[in-house]
């Protein structure tokens, strides 16, 4: 019961920070949260916020433009300059 209250309040407050997220949907999503960590074992709560780890690196850089793979586009043999 206490988990869920801290995790409600924990998760209003960093809802006050994010624009598409508001207070009370923070809370929800705050005592959901202390649910998972209550119920999963370790290992899947290690992937699962690696996951959402790499997936927030990955969608922040397809909004700058510097994502994984946004290196030359040009396929290896138009890179190369021909003699002459």
């Amino acid at each position: 019961m206490i988990g869920k209250i801290v995790g409600a309040v924990a998760g209003s407050r960093i809802a006050r920070r994010s624009r598409e997220i508001d207070s009370p949907m923070g809370a929800v999503l705050g005592v959901a949260a202390a649910t998972l960590v209550k119920r999963l074992s370790l290992p899947v709560l290690v992937t699962a916020t690696a996951g959402g780890y790499f997936l927030k690196r990955h969608l922040d850089g397809r909004k700058d433009g510097t994502g994984v793979g946004k290196g030359n586009s040009q396929a290896p043999s138009a890179i190369v300059s021909s003699p002459g």
